[in-house]
Order: structure tokens, then C-alpha cells, then sequence
């Protein structure tokens, strides 16, 4: 009579450990810069409304930023998330604090700046960014994507 065969043989275990070892290496990265995304994208969606009254105070103010500080014209000045430890408005600019924990590369120290720059007659305002310590790529790029760096 023929045995027949019970289980796996020990070639077969280790072609799977391997090849769940090479989708480990790869997806991990991947979800990880996923995570650093989400959390930026996060960040600039939490600052919309302040975005919103800045542009309100702006075209009512026929293209000055200049009168456009937190507190004034309904611009809210708290905005704490778990990404963000706080947010300044000055002449129109605004300037986001970041928290530990968005991603490596991402400190307590790290600010995202947004400049509103209004067409003729404030018919249009467009927003240009720049960070301060942040030297992750991913973060960087999600930024950049969402408003230009600007100068």
C-alpha cells in the first residue's frame, strides 16, 4: 500500500515564509508613506476654515492681507488636533505647528506656512506653501501637491 502524504515538507514552509517575507518588505514602506500622506492631508483639512476667513477677510478688504490677523474678521484663533499643536494668522499668513508622531522626519518643531497672494481687485486668492524643519519627502510632497511651494 501506498503512504499517503500528511502535512508539508519543510521546502514548502520556507517558500512561503519567503515570499511572505518579500510582500512584508515591500507593503511596509508603502503603508507607511501612506500613513504620513493621510496625516499631512489631515493637517491642511483642518485648517480650512481659517483658510476660508482669511479669503473672506482679504476680498473684503480689496486684496490686503495686511488687516487680516487671528481675531480679527471671524478668523478663529485655537485649532489643537492630534496633528497639530496650534495655528498663528498675521497679515494674512498662516503658519501651522506641528506634533510628534505624523512621521519620522516631522518634529514638535516643524511649521507649515501658508501665504495667500490675491489677484487685481481680490477677485482670486492663491495660497503658496513652505515648511520649516520638515525633512520628509513624503510629507514634503503631500504639501507641495496641495498648495505650490511658494517663495
Amino acid at each position: 500500500m501506498k503512504k499517503v502524504q500528511q502535512g508539508f515538507t519543510l521546502i514548502e514552509l520556507m517558500i512561503v515564509v519567503a515570499i511572505i517575507g518579500i510582500l512584508a518588505a515591500i507593503a511596509i514602506p508603502q503603508y507607511q508613506d501612506y500613513t504620513v500622506r493621510a496625516k499631512v492631508q489631515s493637517v491642511l483639512a483642518s485648517i480650512s476654515s481659517i483658510k476660508t476667513a482669511v479669503g473672506v477677510c482679504i476680498q473684503e478688504n480689496g486684496g490686503d492681507e495686511s488687516v487680516c490677523d487671528e481675531g480679527s474678521f471671524n478668523i478663529p484663533t485655537d485649532l489643537v488636533t492630534n496633528e497639530v499643536s496650534g495655528v498663528t494668522t498675521t497679515d494674512g499668513t498662516i503658519v501651522i505647528a506641528l506634533k510628534d508622531g505624523i512621521g519620522s522626519g516631522i518634529s514638535s518643531s516643524s511649521t507649515i506656512t501658508l501665504n495667500p497672494t490675491a489677484t487685481a481687485g481680490a477677485a482670486s486668492i492663491t495660497w503658496a506653501s513652505s515648511t520649516a524643519n520638515i525633512t520628509n519627502a513624503v510629507a514634503t510632497a503631500a504639501i507641495t501637491k496641495s498648495y505650490p511651494a511658494g517663495s
